[in-house]
């Protein structure tokens, strides 16, 4: 993370989070203590020792920050926005309608000796699945934590689209995602064991265009994530025209 984008963190969670100094611990110390043990998977034990700071400091400012973060949740998050028919962007003119996309990662996690089998990902460490969905700027959508690590990508999303406050697409609109999941209606794939980037993006020159929000009334959501022929063809039809545009444009260059 860049100093821009970290002063503007602090400046939303103290804003917005109502995020203060606490003592002679400043704003600015307490999220770079949480970001520390979120983004290395530091020890209260070790934090402590590198911030000269007591435990229970560390714990006590570490839960603060969380619970600003939590307050910012709606600033933190955004409604999705399809991709408009007239779009030029050359990244995104090809998936009208497409809402962003998703994945999931894995969050270590300490869970009791129990329960470690059911929380082992397989490379066998102890994590937390995590879905996150993302809009084509990079705003989250939606996330669902809590699934065990052992738990497949395929069902975390099924049950983030069955959840009463789940994650809704409408029919007719679809996000992105990898070749681990069910190329379904409203949940687009790549075809498997296919290289997912070209040698070189011959759309590079052209500059990201934001479009213009569109307000969505959708009749109803997708249910499921199911593989059709109908859909399996629309996907043939749209990588044949990504394709024959891609090799016209090769061989201009």
């Amino acid at each position: 993370m860049n100093w821009a984008a970290f002063n503007k963190l602090c400046d939303l969670l103290r804003t917005k989070g109502k995020l203060k100094n606490s003592g002679s611990v400043s704003v600015k110390k307490q999220v770079v203590m949480f970001l520390y043990i979120l983004g290395h998977d530091k020890k209260n034990r070790v934090i402590k020792l590198d911030f000269i700071r007591s435990g229970e400091t560390v714990s006590r400012h570490f839960n603060k920050v969380l619970n600003a973060v939590i307050r910012c949740s709606e600033s933190l998050t955004s409604m999705p926005e399809p991709v408009l028919e007239g779009c030029t962007d050359g990244k995104w003119k090809w998936f009208k309608n497409c809402l962003g996309a998703l994945d999931e990662t894995y969050i270590k996690v300490r869970v009791p000796l129990i329960d470690k089998s059911r929380y082992r990902n397989r490379k066998g460490d102890i994590t937390t699945n995590v879905l996150g969905v993302c809009s084509r700027n990079l705003q989250f959508v939606f996330v669902l934590p809590g699934w065990e690590g052992f738990a497949s990508d395929s069902r975390v999303l099924h049950d983030a689209i069955a959840r009463e406050n789940g994650l809704r697409v409408p029919v007719g609109y679809y996000y992105l995602f990898d070749a681990g999941y069910t190329n379904g209606s409203g949940f687009l794939a790549p075809y498997r064991g296919t290289r997912r980037e070209m040698p070189y993006d011959p759309f590079e020159h052209l500059l990201d265009q934001v479009e213009p929000s569109v307000k969505m009334e959708p009749i109803e959501n997708i249910a499921s994530v199911e593989s059709t022929d109908e859909w399996n063809a629309w996907r043939d039809n749209l990588a044949q025209e990504m394709y024959d545009e891609w090799m016209s444009n090769t061989h201009h260059i």
